[in-house]
């Protein structure tokens, strides 16, 4: 069988050696100094200011969006665009934080929104913000989405964490909107079990994703904002700041165990990468020899760090045939993400009207992925290309 992902971590023998290491000799395992030094080397190789850990990706989401609205950068019943073809986590926030969610279409080429897509969003829908997602390693024309969102107003922020290390010729994904979140989950890019992060080069959303991630208080900031916010609402000793809590939060802190792991496999990332591209390369080549399937548009790309290889029919029809065809062979599969977000239950239940969602619901139907990472094998590769051909 051909799984998802063959191994919890690159490395996997390495890094549980290490792991035991320094869980025994670790003084403590809550947040700490581990944390602090992934942050600092996560926003370094990012090429962003900030980076804030988190105990997963879908935390990262919640807590940006809040400390969004506790900076009043976002309120109650402002419209927020995501991406139809996305992940739960990424829209279930925005309706638990009280505002409007309103999806955007996808081209079903590049499985991502494109500057077209939000466009015409915007010409029936006024948006205060554009959560985007770059899915499963690829992205939109982030550079024209950016434009579009300055030049109506709109926030734009990035779930990134399908597409760590993708790179456009204006940046890498995640470095295009204001902030950024990432997943470090089992089977993504690089793992730490569960955990996540945000980037941003702002210092004041860096300082209330802080806020937001730890109880609403200040123990995670630096001393000169210890300092400021302890002056404004008059807190007058270390003793009252322990348990002064300055705005909404939630408790989405990572352990000491993530920020070590974080490390570990940071060291492996760019030759990960590197391996995904190839890989992805030598499989494309199958499908654009097969009339069956639709090749991925990537011409707007500059680097595909590629998280799945996705597999788009023609036809539902043909779909069913794949999904058997790959099934048979030991290949496991799934589909592509959540599909057309719209035909969700608990989204159906929580947001009234209807979209014409064309792209995302065409891949909701013909389109299905599987796993694509360094631990595949020459004579995986030849059975996933075998799998890829017309037959």
């Amino acid at each position: 069988m051909i799984p998802l992902m063959k191994n919890t971590f690159l490395n996997e023998y390495e890094t549980k050696k290490e792991l035991v290491d320094f869980i025994l000799k670790a003084k403590i395992l809550s947040m700490g100094e581990k944390c602090l030094e992934f942050e600092k080397a996560f926003a370094k190789t990012q090429g962003r200011r900030h980076c804030i850990l988190f105990n997963s990706g879908g935390s990262a989401n919640l807590a940006l969006l809040q400390a969004l609205k506790n900076l009043g950068r976002l309120k109650d019943g402002d419209s927020v665009g995501f991406s139809a073809l996305t992940w739960s986590t990424n829209v279930m926030p925005i309706l638990q934080l009280g505002m409007k969610a309103v999806p955007v279409d996808c081209e079903a080429q590049t499985l991502n929104c494109m500057a077209v897509n939000l466009a015409e969003t915007l010409k029936t829908v006024k948006l205060d913000a554009f959560f985007i997602t770059n899915a499963l390693g690829f992205a939109g024309d982030l550079g024209e989405i950016r434009k579009i969102c300055a030049g109506n107003g709109v926030l734009l922020i990035e779930d990134n964490c399908e597409s760590l290390c993708t790179a456009l010729p204006g940046g890498r994904t995640g470095n295009f909107g204001l902030a950024s979140t990432f997943s470090f989950f089992v089977a993504h890019h690089m793992s730490t079990i569960e955990g996540g992060c945000a980037c941003t080069d702002d210092d004041e959303l860096d300082e209330m994703l802080r806020i937001t991630r730890a109880n609403g208080w200040d123990r995670n900031l630096n001393f000169a904002a210890q300092r400021r916010l302890r002056e404004k609402h008059g807190v007058k000793s270390e003793f009252e700041a322990k348990y002064t809590f300055y705005d909404l939060g939630f408790n989405l802190r990572p352990t000491e165990i993530t920020g070590f792991l974080g490390l570990t496999q940071l060291k492996y990332l760019e030759a990960n990468c590197d391996v995904r591209q190839k890989n992805y390369l030598a499989l494309e080549e199958e499908v654009s020899n097969n009339p069956d399937l639709l090749p991925v548009k990537r011409g707007h790309l500059s680097f595909l760090s590629n998280f799945a290889f996705p597999v788009i029919c023609k036809t539902r029809e043909l779909r069913g045939k794949y999904i058997e065809h790959f099934s048979g062979a030991g290949v496991e599969i799934r589909p592509i993400i959540a599909g057309n977000m719209q035909r969700q239950p608990f989204f159906a239940k929580y947001v009234k009207g209807d979209w014409q969602l064309k792209g995302a619901q065409f891949l909701h139907e013909c389109a299905f992925y599987f796993g694509n990472y360094p631990e595949l094998t020459d004579a995986d590769l030849d059975m996933l290309k075998s799998c890829l051909r017309k037959y």
